[in-house]
């Protein structure tokens, strides 16, 4: 059985106050667990496994899937800058940069996927 989906209603909210910064950890959790939501149905596939710990990871870019063990495409970031990148208030190779999202693998590279457009508009509310 999969994971409950998060409707809009409940995450689009939570992630426009996790944005300001003023979030309780579980409403922060709700936000990357929505956005991480997002970024799977936009780039659905299974090559890439983004992790945002404490909160979530999905599989997602289209290509060949991971099935077992440590999958050879890995993005991990914490979950500030995750949503940043989510909102498009920071830039995937500025992010990479900065060592604020470690990326392992010839396909982990999220370029063309963020920011994801409902949230990017939240984020210029934020």
């Amino acid at each position: 059985m999969g994971r409950a989906r998060i409707a809009a209603e409940v995450g689009e909210p939570a992630v426009l106050s996790a944005l300001r910064g003023d979030a309780p950890r579980p409403v922060v959790a709700t936000a990357v667990r929505y956005t991480l939501q997002l970024l799977a149905e936009r780039a659905e596939g299974g090559t890439v496994e983004v992790r945002v710990p404490p909160f979530g990871a999905v599989q997602c870019i289209p290509g060949p899937r991971h099935t077992r063990g440590t999958p050879p495409n890995v993005i991990e970031t914490d979950p500030e800058t995750w949503l940043a990148l989510a909102a498009g208030s920071l830039d995937w190779a500025e992010a990479l940069a900065s060592h604020r999202v470690s990326a392992s693998g010839s396909r982990a590279d999220l370029t063309g996927w963020l920011p994801l457009p409902p949230i990017a508009a939240l984020g210029a509310r934020a």
